[in-house]
């Protein structure tokens, strides 16, 4: 089984994101599952191009896209993504859209297709503080997430695909480390999603 596991580039003035911190630490496989990487731009205009690019590559049967957000104090299972963009602050290209579809015309809403549940109560079961979220937000993560499903519902592809939220690494904390997590515990927190989702498809 071939596992797709992207992260994104550093933004907002940081030089380094959690995700593509953890991502580049994942092994190349981890028992049956064959796992590859990308890091994606933290880019409206260019991520997309950049998933869809990776998925030719890699055909993958899971996508787990990566992504920091350093507000959250657990590993957050994505479960809904929405067709908006609506960004706080500008991308990496200096685009600030406000209240923009990604997919003019498109649905409104996408689940994802990783079992979100199952793998919030495994990583759990391994002592990572693990939440179900009902939001992606509406920056370049929601974009992707929403792109991710939108391209597998298009062409009708059978890969089982999610997003995962994860906290600053512990070298991000700005005081005391609160909203920060180690890399090593992010890395594992990918790999059970990772084996939770390939049992799942097994059943």
């Amino acid at each position: 089984m071939k596992a797709l596991v992207t992260g994104f580039e550093p933004f907002g003035g940081e030089s380094i994101n959690a995700s593509l911190e953890a991502v580049r630490r994942l092994p190349p496989r981890l028992g049956a599952i064959e796992i590859m990487t990308a890091a994606l731009p933290t880019s409206y205009a260019r991520s997309l191009g950049a998933l869809e690019t990776a998925i030719a590559r890699a055909e993958p049967q899971i996508v787990l896209c990566v992504g920091q957000a350093g507000e959250r104090v657990a590993l957050c299972v994505e479960r809904l993504a929405v067709n908006i963009q609506d960004a706080r602050i500008p991308d990496n290209d200096g685009a600030q859209p406000v209240d923009r579809p990604i997919v003019p015309g498109g649905p409104a809403a996408y689940l994802a297709t990783l079992p979100a549940r199952v793998t919030v109560a495994a990583l759990r079961a391994a002592e990572l503080p693990a939440q179900l979220s009902m939001s992606a937000g509406t920056f370049v993560c929601n974009h992707v997430f929403y792109g991710l499903m939108h391209f597998a519902a298009a062409r009708r592809h059978p890969f089982r695909g999610g997003f995962l939220h994860v906290p600053c690494v512990l070298q991000q904390a700005r005081s005391g480390g609160e909203h920060s997590m180690p890399v090593e515990d992010i890395v594992r927190g990918i790999e059970i999603v990772l084996e939770a989702t390939a049992q799942a498809r097994d059943t």
